[in-house]
């Protein structure tokens, strides 16, 4: 059965973007670099929604090496009610209406992760339903009071966390995995 892993790069605050921020909010690193590809590389199952899947799609379609080659080679399954089939970006197909028919219809079917990059929406309606099985957070050293857009655990109901592993990133970022409490295996 596959392990549904949410990945998400958040701001110390908590949020996943902000009014004007760069990529990685300012802080490309080595070690983040290093930390991407590595997760990369092995099999797995991309889960996004549209507005992820449309702002990589547009980055990586077009990028010629590395990460973007990989992303390439993923299989992809987009949760989405307005984009229509056939999607432009390889290996990609939009899932059925149903989020978590779906997500329980991937899990029974593989034994590759399953991994949410961004998407919001999707991550949170997965962790209301404790249907994610690992929590990763990418924190980067930066408060967006005025500007943070998209907190991210906003709207979640109260949710116990057990800390599996951390590590620290270019001396600056620290990653953060933990299992929810609450995850339902078979979910």
């Amino acid at each position: 059965m596959g392990e549904l892993i949410a990945d998400l790069f958040i701001t110390f605050d908590g949020h996943a973007s902000g009014e004007g921020a760069p990529a990685y909010f300012g802080y490309p690193g080595p070690d983040l670099e290093r930390w991407i590809d590595e997760h990369l590389a092995g099999p797995q199952v991309l889960l996004m929604g549209r507005v992820t899947y449309e702002v990589l799609s547009a980055i990586v379609r077009n990028e010629p090496i590395g990460e973007a080659d990989r992303m390439n080679e993923l299989p992809k399954v987009v949760f989405s009610s307005t984009l229509q089939e056939p999607l432009a970006w390889n290996n990609s197909r939009l899932a059925g209406a149903d989020l978590f028919e779906e997500v329980r219809s991937l899990k029974a079917g593989t034994d590759d992760p399953l991994r949410t990059l961004g998407s919001l929406s999707v991550v949170r309606a997965l962790m209301e339903a404790g249907m994610v099985d690992r929590l990763r957070l990418v924190v980067f050293p930066q408060i967006l009071g005025a500007t943070g857009r998209e907190p991210i655990f906003a709207g979640l109901p109260d949710v116990d966390l057990e800390l599996v592993e951390t590590d620290v990133l270019d001396g600056r970022l620290v990653t953060l995995e933990y299992h929810p409490a609450n995850a339902n295996p078979t979910g």
